[in-house]
This record gives C-alpha cells, structure tokens and sequence, in this order.
C-alpha cells in the first residue's frame, strides 16, 4: 500500500485525556472511580451508543449516558449531579491529560505523513493542544465548536480534507468511537482506525490500534 498522504486524529482519548480530578469535582472524593471502573464504563457505553445512535447532540448524548451508568454503579446519584459532571466532561480545557512520549510518537509519524487534527469541541481544542506542547505537530485543526458541523457528519471531515487539500482516497482518520469516528471517517470516504484504549471494540474485526506507538506499528505493516 502507497504511503499515505494525510492522517487526521481526534483529540479526546486519542491524543489527550480526561483530567479526573477536574472533571469529577463534583463527586465526593469517596465516591470517584477507579481507573478500571472509568474504563468498564467506557466500554459498556461505547457499545450501547454504537447500537442506539440517532441524531441529537453527539456528545451531549453519549456523556449522559456514560454517567448514567457511572453514577449507578458508584450509587452515587443527586440531583444536577449528571448534569454536571456532562457539563465539565464537555469543556476542552478538561482534557489536558497527556501521555508520556506523545509529542515524540507524533513527530515521528509526521516524517512520513501530514497530519491534522478533526474535533467535536467547542471551539477551544487549539488552544488545549497548545498547553499540552503538541499543537505544533498538526498542519490544521478542525473543531466543530468552530466550523458548525460536528462528527459523524461528512461536512465536518470534508472541511478538514478541504483545509489540507487532501483527498479522501489518500487520507487516515483515527479516532476512539465506531459510531462518530471509524463511521463518519469512512462515509466521508477516508480510511479509518480505531484508537481503542479501554478495549471497547477488542472483539470486533476493525482496524484498531491501543497506543500511538501501536499505530506507527499498523502504518508500517500498511506499507
């Protein structure tokens, strides 16, 4: 396979992640989960957003769920308190959590590919990838708080595709959910790669990836 031209990344859990304690703030600290129960979580509603997704505000409804299931499982429900906690996790300032070598892997990807950036934020991802000292890897970065158009929706890839005058044939999507990213990748006619930290999608035959260190490993065997 000829050397791809382009690869577009998400941001949150793909590139950066949630800052717990910021974003769990309103939970008593006795009552926040562990690494593990956040993951489990993950996983369980990956799966049922997956199966379920219909319109409405994309992320706005997968984070009610997840915190649906989180607050029932810590038998921790309030009042307003799901509320809140969507409210932190939607705010791109929360994801500032960045993992060791990061920078590094991406520079090394970026030797051999141009690389962009497509985001379901509001409006202020530059700036978070700027504090995280990773901005600068990234020719472009298309936030839908921004551009008005949110993932899985084709315009919003096609804006990204457009911004770096590249062609879908020639381009890589990798994000962390089937049903907005691998989905609205593929329909905008990229090639697409699942970034799969918690093992949402283990059992499932997609292409996918746990680490950036495994995606430079899946783009070498692609050549």
């Amino acid at each position: 396979m000829a050397t791809r031209r382009v690869i577009f990344f998400d941001v949150g859990n793909t590139l950066l992640y949630p800052n717990l304690a910021q974003i769990l703030a309103p939970l008593p600290k006795q009552r926040r989960p562990t690494l593990d129960q956040w993951h489990e979580v993950e996983r369980r509603t990956k799966k049922e957003f997956d199966q379920g997704m219909m319109g409405g505000k994309v992320d706005h409804s997968f984070w009610w769920t997840f915190y649906t299931h989180l607050l029932e499982d810590l038998d921790a429900q309030a009042d307003g308190l799901r509320d809140s906690l969507v409210r932190n996790t939607q705010q791109s300032a929360n994801w500032d959590q960045i993992l060791p070598e990061t920078c590094e892997a991406l520079q090394r990807i970026g030797r051999d590919h141009a690389m962009a950036v497509i985001s379901n934020s509001d409006g202020q991802i530059k700036d978070v990838l700027e504090r995280c000292g990773i901005a600068g890897c990234f020719r472009c970065i298309t936030d839908s708080g921004t551009v008005g158009c949110e993932k899985p929706d084709p315009a919003i890839f096609q804006a990204a595709l457009r911004e770096m005058q590249a062609e879908p044939a020639e381009s890589l999507y990798v994000g962390d959910v089937f049903s907005i990213d691998f989905v609205g990748a593929r329909k905008a006619g990229m090639e697409a790669v699942l970034f799969d930290v918690a093992g949402a999608y283990r059992d499932d035959d997609w292409a996918r990836v746990n680490s950036l260190a495994g995606l430079e490993n899946w783009l070498k065997q692609q050549r």
